[in-house]
């Protein structure tokens, strides 16, 4: 099977908007029928002090489901498209605090991170996704 960042990309956001672990455990199976490692996560905390541990998260879980292997380039494309997807959405998030999940996938050499947050203070609640590519051979 041949593999396309839009197939990566897809599989992580679809991953990072599952709204519960059984459906999360399906679109897993799903995905590795089709040749497409995945890992999901969640996450919440104080965006700004807590943007580090999304991307330190997002990197132990791509090991754990054996993503990536424990190399530099491989630790690198991960923490790299985890920060792209946390600055995308940043200007919403900056001051708040966000809950949600990080969904990752690699089909081939193409790594998508995508984060799924709701972004609150109190009862007023904003949602925002963001998502990063990287390639690694």
């Amino acid at each position: 099977m041949s593999g396309t960042s839009k197939q990566a990309a897809r599989a992580a956001i679809r991953l990072a908007i599952s709204e519960s672990r059984d459906e999360e455990n399906r679109l897993k199976r799903e995905f590795k029928q089709e040749g497409i490692k995945t890992a999901a996560v969640d996450f919440g905390g104080e965006y700004l002090h807590s943007a580090g541990k999304v991307v330190e998260r997002a990197i132990v879980a791509a090991k754990r489901e054996d993503i990536i292997k424990e190399t530099h380039a491989d630790e690198g494309a991960i923490a790299g498209a985890a920060r792209e997807a946390l600055s995308q959405i940043m200007a919403k998030a900056l001051g708040f605090n966000v809950g949600g999940k990080i969904g990752i996938a690699r089909i081939n050499d193409h790594i998508s991170v995508a984060v799924f947050f709701g972004i609150g203070l109190v009862h007023l609640d904003e949602v925002a996704i963001g998502l990063g590519h990287r390639a690694v051979p």
